[in-house]
């Protein structure tokens, strides 16, 4: 089998066909290890998944606990919400936890190639085309790596969703993140941070080494020329100057590494792909996940489009995709639906202050949404 992208997904992929039996080849167009921009935390449910799947043990003794999560909104609303039944995360760079992925599928028996890029997938003519391969990029020359399966797990860009017609950018919302690695921030604690506005959101989370992973999340006036990647320093600045919340603690602050600046966020899959691919991760879709589940979706993801290949393997591609398109739906739908509703939320200025009111006066709400947010029923 072929598994494109060794992000978590990729990895976990790979290492669950592996200890089954199957030849995995691992592909990714990186150099390992690598840095990701991402919120750089795993919520209890993804930290459970992995647990489960027996792949827990580097991120639980590398990464720094995370009890829960402080919220604060408009007009000095500020809410501490720690999970439930003693539960926690844990915070860890991408570029150290994807490599700890990688390591596991490798001793699982899986081959990795890294450096290698995916330029397309291989069709097979014909009233149904299948997928038979991809066709690789190495050192200037291409060639060929047929398999009966390919995973598609190389991310919102993916090469093979985007080929094949199966991923689009939708109109709404086009939504852009700007990320960094800040030191000498003050306040941080074992409490990962979203501060929500109206038409933002900032995500703070202290990491591994002291330093603080910032993610802004706004959507930007393209038409106008308002665009992050112009000066992404400046857009961040710019924004934590003028929060009340995080102005004075970000104002000694300083950057350790450019900022890295990512979007349009949203991605729309057509989960119909032809008999020979399998998708996971974000290659499967995305939505800019404020609740930091994004992990759970990969990990999770991943077991399913695993099981499914083994399936095919073994008794054909019939059927095939709609039962994994049903245990992705069984699986993620209730998030899928609370992501959607918390972004129109972000999006809608009255609607963050009522959210803020309501929070004020009921904190006890707000609890309980990050204890879904955290993926806290699915550790069990």
């Amino acid at each position: 089998m072929i598994v494109v992208g060794a992000g978590p997904a990729g990895a976990v992929a790979a290492t669950l066909l592996a200890r089954a039996g199957a030849r995995v080849r691992l592909i990714d167009r990186a150099r390992f290890p690598r840095d990701k921009l991402c919120g750089d935390t795993m919520n209890p449910g993804t930290l459970a998944a992995l647990r489960r799947l027996g792949m827990a043990g580097p991120i639980e003794a590398r990464g720094l606990r995370v009890d829960g999560m402080v919220v604060t909104g408009e007009r000095g609303v500020r809410v501490v919400c720690r999970y439930p039944r003693d539960l926690y995360g844990r915070a860890l760079v991408r570029r150290e936890l994807d490599a700890a992925l990688v390591e596991q599928a490798l001793a699982a028996g899986a081959r990795f190639e890294p450096q290698t890029t995916v330029r397309r997938a291989i069709v097979g003519q014909g009233r149904s085309p299948r997928v038979a391969g991809v066709v690789v990029g190495v050192y200037g020359s291409e060639r060929e790596m047929r398999s009966r399966v390919v995973i598609a797990a190389d991310g919102r860009h993916s090469t093979l969703t985007f080929g094949l017609g199966l991923a689009r950018h939708p109109a709404r919302p086009r939504r852009w993140a700007v990320g960094a690695y800040f030191d000498n921030v003050s306040g941080l604690t074992a409490f990962g941070e979203m501060h929500v506005r109206r038409g933002r959101y900032i995500g703070v989370a202290l990491v591994p080494g002291g330093l603080a992973n910032v993610c802004l999340v706004k959507p930007w006036d393209l038409a106008a020329g308002d665009i992050p990647l112009r000066d992404a320093q400046a857009a961040l600045r710019r924004e934590l100057t003028r929060d009340d919340a995080l102005a004075e603690r970000f104002a000694r602050a300083r950057l350790t590494v450019p900022p890295v600046v990512l979007g349009p966020l949203a991605v729309e899959v057509d989960q119909t792909a032809p008999d020979g691919l399998l998708l996971a991760g974000d290659a499967a879709g995305f939505i800019d996940p404020m609740t930091g589940d994004g992990l759970r979706f990969a990990v999770c993801g991943a077991e399913l489009a695993a099981r499914s290949a083994l399936q095919a393997l073994d008794q054909g591609w019939d059927g095939v995709h709609q039962r994994l398109a049903a245990l992705r739906r069984r699986e993620f739908a209730a998030k899928w639906r609370f992501n959607r509703t918390l972004r129109s939320l972000v999006a809608s200025p009255p609607a963050v202050l009522a959210a803020g009111a309501v929070a004020s006066v009921a904190p006890s709400v707000l609890r309980r949404m990050v204890g879904f947010a955290g993926d806290c029923g699915f550790t069990d």
